[in-house]
């Protein structure tokens, strides 16, 4: 299972509330560095995840089905929330969340299929995995500077926290941008991450009209190779920064240039 995904969700919960108190009531309103949230909004996200986690909604057709204004949604309904509301969301929701993903590390739920809106599917104990990415991309990204505006720092990214998260964008690759990106791959593509959650992996074209990418680990016989730390790749696979700044082609760059152009892990 998934334990080390569950593990690096309680560390960069841990380290995120361990900056809460430093926030000053008026660097809650510091424009983030996610594209249209402030501070607080990215936390009022992480609560909303957590909420919904502990006490799912009743689905909704109305809702959007893209994921991304999906969570627009969920962060603009707390808008108008205080910061303390807010943050008492997440206190509250959070440990409950962490517990549930260690009850579904367990079979026989842990390898029960549950689809993600927008996201795809996922077997029950990789939602661990999920949270980790998601707290960890938000609060090192986001918040802290360099790149968010929070004059405050963390340790090291360790391999424990950032393996993890890469887990779960490598499982989520194939399944979030169908069929936009199974569209620019039709040779293998060799992704090299080294340095903290460093992995090798190939990815593969789909078979069929209607098949999806296969992410493979290590390296098969691949046109092109994409060079990277994994620690950038969370960074640059989310759109957050230019994969050019961040990565370094061997082979054909001609065969690799549309997949990183169009890739947008949410």
């Amino acid at each position: 299972m998934t334990r080390a995904g569950l593990a690096a969700a309680r560390s960069s919960t841990a380290h995120l509330a361990e900056i809460i108190p430093k926030v000053a009531d008026e660097q809650w309103d510091l424009p983030s560095a996610c594209d249209g949230w402030r501070v607080i909004d990215v936390v009022a996200h992480l609560a909303a995840l957590a909420s919904e986690a502990v006490d799912p909604p009743p689905p909704d057709p109305a809702l959007p089905r893209n994921r991304e204004r999906y969570h627009d949604l969920r962060v603009d309904e707390r808008r108008g929330w205080s910061h303390a509301d807010v943050l008492d969301e997440w206190r509250r929701s959070t440990p409950r969340q962490l517990d549930l993903l260690e009850a579904a590390q367990e079979p026989p739920r842990a390898d029960e299929p549950v689809d993600v809106p927008g996201l795809g599917t996922y077997p029950r104990h990789l939602l661990a995995n999920t949270m980790a990415f998601n707290v960890f991309c938000h609060l090192r990204n986001d918040m802290l500077a360099p790149d968010g505006p929070l004059p405050f720092t963390l340790p090291e990214p360790t391999d424990d926290l950032v393996a993890p998260a890469v887990d779960f964008m490598l499982a989520g690759l194939p399944q979030m941008q169908v069929p936009e990106l199974t569209a620019t791959v039709s040779q293998p593509l060799v992704l090299d991450l080294t340095g903290a959650g460093a992995t090798t992996v190939t990815i593969l074209p789909a078979t069929g009209p209607d098949g999806k990418l296969t992410v493979a680990p290590g390296v098969d016989d691949a046109t092109a190779r994409v060079h990277s730390t994994a620690i950038e790749f969370i960074a640059w696979a989310t759109t957050r920064k230019p994969w050019r700044d961040h990565c370094r082609i061997t082979g054909d760059a001609s065969a690799a240039t549309p997949f990183l152009d169009c890739l947008n892990i949410i």
